[in-house]
């Protein structure tokens, strides 16, 4: 743990210390890691370190003072949070143009306003091409902060313009200790650590979140069904999966970390494994698979993800996707 009460990520925390202690704070930076891994938290951190009012040190936030309280709760006057509606919707121009008025204006009571973009992976081609003007032409008192999966998906003028950290995934036994700390037990500790891949902000949502892990175990089982089934149940299935689009986008998910950890299986590397509590089926199936057979399972999935948030008919890909799949029987 560090100064800034973020687990994790030292390197980063010390980085952005540096540049609050010395007075020279970039005007964007891009926080750039796979979600739940503390990319929104870090973000805060440094928002709260740029307009403490009673900081312990140079870069350093008390935390306790009501513009760190209210940064911390994302209900700042001189804060605008910026994301798409949903989880895998679009963010759009016409919200950019909104954050361009938001800095037109002095700060109301802090240090900086502070305009921070979640998932800009999510930002169509016309809203980065609006912020590139922002960009270039930030006030001094504009902080521009903005999360993604991988830069590689953003502008590559987006990014030049910005200070990239990217944040790495951590050992699952450092994912565990943090969980411990926070009154999770052992074993449970030990699945969620691995489920996270790494990621402390999602093992900590997972562990307060019992319908996640329904969800995640009848999921599971589902593919397990399909696997065995007849194509008229397919089709049954797929139509029931379309009806609802953010649960068919989070079916997805699911599926593609187990695929991945059968390619693991097929490829000799069942350790490193994340769904560590369906290990039998997994290796069986590993055993069942050939590696390209198990690889093209993983890169069907990918696809299948991508052509979802592009809104393409639903019934039609879950179909097109479930008839791809072997028919594998215990």
């Amino acid at each position: 743990m560090n100064s800034w009460k973020l687990y994790g990520h030292d390197w980063a925390v010390e980085m952005l210390y540096k540049h609050v202690a010395s007075g020279s704070a970039r005007h964007a930076y891009l926080f750039a890691g796979p979600d739940g891994l503390g990319r929104r938290t870090l973000a805060l951190r440094l928002a709260q370190a740029l307009n403490c009012e009673q900081p312990a040190g140079p870069g350093q936030p008390c935390f306790a003072c009501r513009t760190c309280n209210q940064f911390e709760l994302m209900q700042h006057p001189d804060l605008m949070v910026v994301q798409a509606a949903s989880e895998g919707g679009t963010l759009k121009v016409e919200q950019v143009r909104e954050v361009q008025k938001f800095l037109s204006l002095r700060p109301f009571s802090a240090g900086y306003k502070v305009a921070l973009f979640l998932r800009f992976e999510e930002a169509n081609v016309n809203a980065q091409n609006a912020l590139l003007k922002t960009l270039e032409e930030a006030p001094s008192y504009g902080v521009l902060l903005l999360t993604a999966d991988n830069p590689e998906q953003l502008l590559p003028t987006i990014v030049s313009r910005c200070e990239v950290l990217r944040m790495r995934p951590m050992p699952p036994a450092s994912v565990k200790a943090f969980l411990q700390e926070r009154q999770v037990g052992t074993e449970r500790a030990a699945l969620l650590a691995s489920l996270s891949g790494g990621r402390p902000g999602l093992a900590l949502q997972l562990a307060g979140d019992e319908k996640a892990f329904a969800f995640r175990a009848e999921k599971l089982a589902d593919l397990k069904s399909m696997l065995g089934a007849k194509r008229r149940e397919r089709f049954a299935y797929a139509e029931k999966l379309a009806k609802d689009k953010e649960n068919f986008r989070q079916t997805l998910f699911t599926w593609l970390g187990f695929w991945r950890d059968v390619l693991l299986a097929a490829g000799g590397a069942p350790d490193r494994m994340i769904n560590v509590d369906w290990n039998d089926e997994i290796r069986w199936l590993g055993a069942s698979l050939d590696l390209p057979a198990a690889r093209q399972l993983v890169q069907a999935t990918e696809k299948a993800i991508e052509r979802l948030d592009r809104n393409v008919n639903a019934r039609l890909l879950a179909e097109v996707f479930l008839m791809e799949w072997p028919v594998v029987k215990d």
